[in-house]
């Protein structure tokens, strides 16, 4: 998730937890720090941009390592805070600020190593879009009604917040497994037969859903609404252009995207050199990850990732209406 809901999930956790043991503003700071701490990462440089994308939430992201981590954390925040005597509700706050962090990117569509050292499996369930509005904003509702109380009602505003929080977490999986019915009913009724099939929400909200169907030499694109949940699917089909696949076949870089995208990848060629997306995060003809692997006689030896053009505010919200 973004920066902003890890942050004021972090130190919403650490208010409700350490319960007025410490000025409020302390627990809200220092849970803030450690909501944030996992995705430092990204200012960890690889190499190439491929490595970066696979390699940014493995281990700073791992429970064990985290939790390994939290009873120095903890004993950090009770000697700042001169608050010793509280030094296990503040390992208890810290260890749930850090865990959840990499628990709330599950639910993204991107890929958390979460396992980690005992697997590198990058796991998503894809429920929540990076950025949803209606997740963070009770978090944020709740920590600034706690920080202006700073009594026993501004913590229960703050466990009420985590409350709504959750509850729309589990909103998003629950309209994740009806989108998921109803799409595969439909493609079943269009005799349409795919390998692989995601489904995951479009930006900023749980209303209308995108799919992706991968087939073995073409992909398609579709969206699914809420509000009318029977419409016929109306599928954009394009060519993954699997030939371009095999001078790159065995390649550390190739095969990565395609582990990491769990399959879900196209190439293209652009300019005489190879592309390959990663289908899961942006749209056609558009995604956020693109990369140059460059040509098949000279393969790049550190891929560069290719800028992708963003639709306007105006086009996005046109675009939303419709689909919804």
């Amino acid at each position: 998730m973004d920066s902003l809901s890890q942050l004021a999930l972090g130190a919403a956790v650490t208010v409700a937890v350490m319960n007025r043991r410490v000025p409020v503003w302390q627990a809200a700071l220092a849970g803030a720090v450690a909501g944030t701490l996992p995705d430092l990462d990204v200012f960890v440089d690889h190499g190439d941009a491929i490595r970066n994308m696979t390699l940014h939430r493995t281990e700073s992201h791992a429970l064990l390592i985290l939790t390994l981590l939290a009873p120095l954390a903890g004993w950090l925040a009770a000697g700042i805070t001169r608050s010793k005597a509280h030094w296990r509700s503040w390992c208890l706050a810290l260890w749930l600020a850090l865990i959840t962090h990499p628990l709330l990117d599950l639910t993204t569509v991107y890929g958390t190593q979460l396992g980690l050292p005992l697997t590198d499996y990058p796991f998503a369930i894809g429920s929540m879009f990076i950025v949803d509005p209606l997740y963070t904003l009770p978090l944020l509702i709740a920590l600034g009604v706690a920080l202006w109380r700073r009594d026993a009602t501004g913590v229960r505003w703050t466990r009420l917040g985590l409350l709504i929080s959750t509850l729309y977490l589990g909103w998003s999986m629950v309209i994740q497994g009806v989108a998921t019915r109803q799409i595969e009913q439909q493609l079943a009724q269009q005799h349409v037969v795919s390998q692989r099939l995601l489904v995951t929400p479009t930006a900023f909200n749980t209303l209308v859903w995108r799919t992706v169907i991968i087939t073995p030499d073409r992909y398609g694109e579709a969206y699914w609404s809420l509000f009318s949940p029977r419409r016929p699917l109306q599928i954009a089909w394009h060519d993954r252009q699997m030939a371009l696949l095999t001078p790159f076949k065995g390649q550390w870089h190739t095969e990565r995207v395609v582990w990491f995208s769990h399959g879900f990848y196209a190439l293209r060629q652009q300019a005489g050199n190879t592309l390959i997306s990663d289908l899961r995060m942006g749209e056609a003809p558009d995604y956020t990850f693109t990369f140059n692997l460059g040509r098949p006689e000279a393969p790049a030896a550190a891929p560069q990732r290719e800028t992708a053009a963003r639709p306007s505010l105006q086009r996005a919200w046109h675009q939303f209406r419709q689909r919804l």
